[in-house]
């Protein structure tokens, strides 16, 4: 039996796998709010009382942080957690943890075609290294390395790198978003979920068009976000529809900027949970568009395929194949 996680800010997957003929089968899955929870342990604790399995053979994780000697400090939730400990809990020594993007980056790998909607209609696929990138409760990066034969998950924070403006329109965004983060302005304050409210924010104080009424009065604890979004794609609002296209153009910025520091011909493959859900923003000019802005190097980017995820267990997924390869 096959323990595996995806571990995010906003929510933990469990799902129990059985290994049948060499193929993995599901057997229980259960979803637990993360900010809920003092310790990881205590999901685990709660998820193995629910699901009583006989034994756990192997075990991985996808945390969204940096694992560093079999530890990880969350990024976005106070918790600490060690392979030591979960092997303990497990009882068993087969423990990984993985970061989340290298969890993703591995489950790309085992989804099938229909599963994705390639952005890039003269892309080129090749066997070479691929770029993975996931804007959700925050923007994970990460790559697969292809050795010639196999390709190989590696993680990175590389969301927590500077952002840097593509035109006069980010420039003003980067002097007001300084004013907001003195200490550091980095991709993920802009590409990712609490960041399309601040994208919001920011376009509704420079006077782009006034706010929608559904904008207004907002009640607390609804998702920003989330209505923004709505407002755009349902309701054509002005204000909202600009948040969701600089929001895509930065994006495909910063996609682009994974590509060429991995040189990945193999392709940019995003994840998370945003990109599904604004597809029709996406998929317009706004996203290639930003990813092209590479000067001399547009030609080779616009090889490139650029495949958008649309199954959400992309993570999961790809912690239970590591965990099964791995055995």
């Amino acid at each position: 039996m096959i323990l595996a996680g995806d571990i995010g800010g906003t929510k933990t997957n469990l799902a129990l796998y059985e290994v049948i003929n060499g193929t993995l089968v599901i057997k229980t899955q259960q979803q637990f709010s993360s900010q809920e929870f003092a310790t990881f342990g205590e999901i685990i604790s709660k998820f193995l009382e629910l699901t009583s399995p006989e034994a756990i053979n192997a075990a991985c994780f996808g945390i969204a942080g940096p694992i560093i000697d079999g530890h990880c400090r969350t990024t976005n939730l106070p918790w600490n957690i060690s392979t030591a400990e979960l092997q303990k809990l497990l009882k068993t020594p087969n423990v990984r943890l993985l970061n989340d993007l290298e969890a993703t980056a591995y489950g790309m790998l085992y989804l099938p075609k229909e599963e994705f909607v390639e952005l890039n209609p003269n892309a080129v696929f090749k066997d070479a290294n691929r770029a993975v990138i996931a804007a959700g409760t925050g923007l994970g990066e990460g790559m697969l390395f292809y050795d010639g034969q196999n390709y190989h998950p590696s993680g990175s924070e590389g969301g927590h790198c500077d952002f840097a403006p593509l035109n006069a329109e980010q420039d003003k965004l980067l002097v007001w978003l300084r004013e907001r983060y003195p200490a550091h302005v980095s991709y993920e304050r802009i590409l990712s979920g609490p960041g399309i409210y601040t994208l919001y924010e920011f376009l509704k104080e420079s006077g782009f068009a006034p706010e929608p009424l559904a904008m207004l009065n907002i009640p607390e604890g609804k998702d920003k976000s989330a209505l923004v979004s709505k407002c755009a794609l349902e309701l054509k609002d002005p204000l909202c529809s600009k948040t969701l296209e600089l929001f895509a153009e930065i994006y495909g910025a910063e996609a682009s900027n994974l590509a060429l520091k991995s040189l990945s011909l193999g392709g940019v493959y995003m994840g998370g949970g945003i990109a599904p859900k604004i597809l029709p923003i996406l998929t317009n000019e706004h996203f290639m568009r930003g990813f092209l802005a590479k000067g001399r190097f547009e030609e080779l980017l616009g090889t490139m395929p650029v495949k958008i995820s649309l199954n959400a267990e992309t993570a999961l997924l790809g912690a239970a194949h590591f965990a099964q390869d791995k055995l």
